[in-house]
């Protein structure tokens, strides 16, 4: 059996920072500690495994540490050795602690494994239970939620969607998802997507803010604060029942510990709603193991960084056939960005590039700039992904789906570009891997109510 460096080191490391004595020492030492165990691999790279219980690789052009996914092919994780001693490793990659115990849920889509019932019906009973409470105390605020339902449909219900699309990791979903078509007689429009997937733009914490805010300051002291505390009561609810499903279970437990305390004393926020600060102070409250969950809001640099970290872990059955699951995830990328600016590049990947490391981004240079490449023949052709990079199962494939739709969802989010409403190339190919694995049985729901005669909303769910 081949010694393999990466998955030692990741052991060391996760024991040595386990251990109680790792929060008492001083900063120098656990800087040491750290930078002990880099690894450099027969290319000369540099591997160290820090913060966020992940890999980071030092670019050879810049002299930066990159987050990064680690090799894949077992040739080059066993001949990797320990590096000759390096000045010093820069203290935000050093392990605080806390950010190695968060549990990081699942990066599946919502096509192939359905949403627990549980779940689901839990949910209908929220939006059921909330969905007539007084218009006048709860109406459908500006902004986002006015793009999704009708002008008439209570402030509640965009509550309920708005904390399902920020909890969701990659928020694409089968058509027949029930979790989706409970909300359909509330759409002032169909949802975006095609004929078998509904590809949804993620909900900024900003909308979520502001549906508590705006109760906050609609009427004076007890009054106001009341409706702001019931708001953000039935977020805290909403989010306390799909953490059941792993894909939304991290950021459900950051918007628990934001919110949570805005339900139990309503008055909390009082002042910061008062000067446009609810955001702010929503964030204060997110415990330091979450960080990661909230990076889409603090930082979209860094968020990208770990979507594309998580899709070349989605594609790491690509090494059992001997190609390398970072050129590939590189490659990929390159077909999203190619095709999404119709070939107008030089806006976009510029502003990529401080994020990725060098040899990343040599992958991407050369899949998108040489069309006679081998890189180019990861690219999806006839909406269908090529057979070697096919996933090996219905798991795998929902895996490799939602981390492909969160990635592209990152680099638009990065670069000011607009997510196509079709979805992404490479998201749409991978669907196909699960058309036969798709569960299109869509069980009886019973109707909600006369809400919809008399409602603005005309729209069916499905388009």
């Amino acid at each position: 059996m081949h010694w393999d460096g990466f998955t030692a080191i990741e052991r060391d490391v996760r024991a040595m920072v386990a251990d109680p004595r790792w929060a008492t020492l001083p900063g120098p030492a656990r800087e040491q500690a750290i930078a002990a165990r880099t690894l450099v691999t027969p290319d000369g790279s540099r591997w160290l495994f820090g913060a966020h219980a992940r890999w980071h690789r030092l670019d050879r052009v810049d002299g930066r540490w990159h987050l990064s996914a680690p090799p894949a092919l077992p040739r080059v994780r066993s001949a990797a050795r320990p590096a000759p001693p390096t000045s010093g490793v820069p203290h935000l990659l050093v392990p605080a602690g806390p950010d190695f115990a968060v549990d990081r849920g699942s990066t599946q889509a919502f096509v192939g494994p359905d949403v627990p019932e549980g779940v689901t019906e839990r949910i209908r009973e929220l939006v059921v239970a909330h969905r007539r409470l007084g218009r006048a105390d709860f109406p459908l605020p500006e902004g986002v939620f006015r793009d999704v339902f009708a002008a008439d449909v209570a402030g509640t219900v965009a509550a309920v969607w708005g904390t399902i699309m920020w909890c969701a990791y990659a928020p694409a979903f089968d058509g027949n998802e029930v979790l989706l078509s409970m909300f359909g007689e509330f759409l002032a429009r169909p949802l975006p997507g095609d004929d078998w997937v509904r590809w949804l733009p993620p909900v900024p914490l900003d909308a979520l803010v502001a549906l508590y805010a705006e109760r906050m300051l609609a009427r004076p002291g007890e009054a106001g604060a009341r409706l702001a505390g019931r708001m953000a009561g039935l977020v805290v609810e909403t989010a306390s029942v799909l953490r059941a499903d792993a894909r939304f279970r991290l950021r459900a437990d950051a918007l628990l510990a934001m919110a949570g305390p805005a339900a139990t004393r309503p008055w909390l926020d009082a002042p910061a709603a008062q000067t446009g600060a609810v955001r702010q102070a929503w964030l204060a409250r997110r415990p330091p193991r979450l960080a990661v969950a909230t990076l889409s809001e603090t930082s979209p640099g860094e968020h990208f960084r770990h979507r594309l970290y998580d899709l070349v872990e989605a594609l790491g059955h690509v090494a059992r056939s001997g190609a390398d699951p970072r050129a590939v995830a590189a490659s990929l990328l390159a077909a999203d960005i190619a095709a999404v600016t119709g070939g107008a590049t030089a806006g976009v990947v510029p502003l990529l590039y401080p994020w990725i490391d060098d040899e990343m981004r040599r992958s991407l240079y050369v899949a998108l700039t040489d069309p006679a490449h081998p890189l180019r023949g990861c690219w999806p052709s006839s909406g269908a992904l090529p057979a070697a990079l096919a996933p090996p199962g219905r798991d795998a494939a929902a895996a490799l789906l939602g981390a492909a739709y969160a990635t592209g969802l990152a680099w638009c989010a990065l670069t000011g570009t607009t997510p196509p409403p079709r979805g992404f190339p490479v998201s749409s190919a991978v669907v196909a891997c699960l058309m036969h694995e798709r569960d299109d049985t869509a069980p009886g729901l019973p109707v909600t109510g006369e809400f919809h005669d008399q409602s603005e909303s005309g729209w069916l769910f499905h388009t």
